[in-house]
């Protein structure tokens, strides 16, 4: 049953193949015995999945099934959960047990998903190869000496390992695309907006957005179905109509303009992912597509804009984790500053405290008109671009990373490098557009994505792009050697 997608596992619970029950079991029993190889959960919450299996079971025995009721999920934890851990990955809320569910936790409750725990992540959602959490690395399925990405690598590597059929992420600057891309998934991140953002904790409040982390673009389809819509409880959530996803997946391709950056394919892209984007390219030439050379000229400013932008709302939303109202509280502090300094320099690891000083500096008297408002005005230049090029195209494609999957702790001393695997996808963040990964081939055995960028609110055309190149490739279909049994 794991090596089933979401779609076919919903058509089998409505028929009677198989219980939500017994489908939960499966993938408990996997996890319990597959997990330790990959670190992808923190939290596996048996008894509550197996409550909401027979929950699921009655529901559609009454025939009052949605697509998702009785389908296992795994959440990134980063979304809070009633009565379950939700830690953001940090030493920080490690004992933080959430009083409530988040918007997207509460939606796939009413949806009538099973969730079978929280994934592992980087860090309050900090880092591009979920190595700074503080449960330690997770591991690549496809290659266990490589990183799986990051933030929501967790997520990732559940979904590639086949210890969930599919998973929630979060994306602030590719931390849905990138992961997807180096474990061989399909990931989107929505529009800004689209998704609610009440009880994700926030990192980065202007680029955060959710989105969902599976096999193929008709299960990223089912899954926002049930994610997506407007929230009153979010200020940041826009009140618009949501179609049904599915709807569109199977139109022609026939006269779809597709734009390549030619920032996208010059010096930093190693040469051997470059083919394999040039080979998923061709396909899309096959069913009808035009091709279109477009430039994003602003694309070099993306990665230096963005980690202005991103510390400098992270320390903002860091600073109520100070041991007196949230987070890790340090034992016998001698006063009040002694409380904060040990409860934080405690609670937080190297790459948050990294962020956090960078922000509060960038925010400084003297410092914000040089480089937060600067930073701003560039983003601006960066969201122009595109503006441009989607008067020209209807997408735009490229790779999703620069590099396929590199080995855990090569850059871990090397913030600098380390961020500069982001350069194809922070962009789309800064200009609030959805964006999504899908998988496209392999360099040796590990998994390359081909990143596809719509329009604002244009995830549907996304989606029926990807779902198109599913249908004509077996990549998304392929499982890592270890896992597929």
């Amino acid at each position: 049953m794991h090596n089933k997608t979401i779609a076919e596992l919903s058509a089998g619970l409505k028929n009677g193949d198989f219980s939500s029950e017994e489908l939960t079991r499966s993938f408990l029993a996997r996890i319990e015995k597959l997990d330790p190889q990959v670190n992808s959960y923190i939290s596996v919450t048996t008894d509550e999945a197996l409550s909401q299996a027979r929950e699921a079971d009655k529901r559609i025995a009454a025939g009052n099934a949605s697509a998702l009721t009785g389908v296992p999920i795994a959440q990134k934890d980063i979304f809070c959960t009633n009565g379950v851990k939700t830690s953001s990955g940090s030493k920080m809320l490690d004992k933080f047990i959430a009083p409530y569910d988040a918007t997207v936790v509460s939606k796939f409750n009413q949806a009538g998903a099973v969730m079978l725990g929280k994934t592992n992540m980087d860090e309050f959602a900090m880092g591009s190869s979920n190595e700074t959490s503080f449960y330690g690395p997770v591991k690549n399925p496809w290659d266990l000496t490589a990183v799986p990405g990051g933030s929501s690598g967790g997520s990732a590597a559940a979904v590639a390992a086949r210890l969930a059929p599919g998973a929630t992420g979060t994306d602030t600057g590719g931390s849905i695309r990138q992961p997807a891309a180096l474990c061989g998934i399909t990931g989107i991140k929505p529009t800004y907006g689209r998704v609610s953002r009440y009880g994700m904790i926030a990192f980065a409040s202007s680029l955060d957005q959710a989105g969902p982390m599976e096999r193929t673009s008709e299960d990223c389809a089912l899954m926002l179905n049930a994610m997506a819509g407007f929230d009153e409880r979010d200020s940041t959530s826009v009140e618009k109509d949501v179609p049904d996803y599915t709807a569109s997946l199977n139109d022609d391709l026939k006269g779809l303009k597709i734009g390549l950056p030619r920032e996208y394919f010059g010096e930093g892209l190693d040469s051997e992912v470059a083919k394999v984007i040039e080979a998923s390219i061709e396909e899309y030439k096959k069913q009808g597509a035009e091709i279109v050379e477009i430039s994003l000229p602003n694309t070099g400013l993306a990665v230096p804009t963005y980690y202005v932008v991103a510390p400098a709302e992270c320390s903002s939303n860091l600073s109520r984790m100070d041991g007196v109202r949230f987070g890790h509280r340090c034992d016998n502090p001698a006063d009040l500053e002694d409380l904060y300094k040990r409860s934080r320099g405690e609670g937080f690891g190297a790459e948050v405290k990294r962020r956090i000083m960078i922000g509060a500096y960038a925010l400084s008297a003297g410092y914000y008109d040089a480089y937060y408002l600067k930073a701003q005005k560039l983003r601006q230049l960066i969201s122009d671009d595109f503006k441009k090029a989607f008067e020209q195209v209807d997408v735009i494609m490229g790779p999703t990373s620069p590099t396929t999957a590199f080995n855990l702790g090569e850059k871990s001393d090397d913030p600098v490098t380390m961020y500069l695997s982001d350069i194809y996808t922070i962009a789309v963040n800064l200009a609030g557009l959805p964006g999504m990964s899908v998988p496209a081939g392999f360099v040796g055995q590990r998994p390359v994505g081909l990143q596809i960028i719509g329009n604002y609110f244009e995830e549907a055309r996304l989606l029926n792009v990807a779902h198109k190149f599913q249908q004509a490739s077996d990549w998304h279909q392929r499982a890592p050697e270890n896992f597929s049994d």
